[in-house]
């Protein structure tokens, strides 16, 4: 039985980290990032 506690504790901690990490990497702020290749262009 400790051992199926622990594997749900252990999941909603991952849980909970996985939310954070969508919250920092969400996808709304695409457009902030900048372009990989700035000086492409000037030859």
């Amino acid at each position: 039985m400790d051992s199926t506690e622990q594997f749900v504790e252990d999941f909603n901690q991952k849980q909970q980290k996985h939310e954070q990490n969508q919250k920092r990497q969400s996808k709304s702020h695409a457009g902030h990032k900048l372009p990989n290749k700035q000086h492409s262009t000037n030859k």
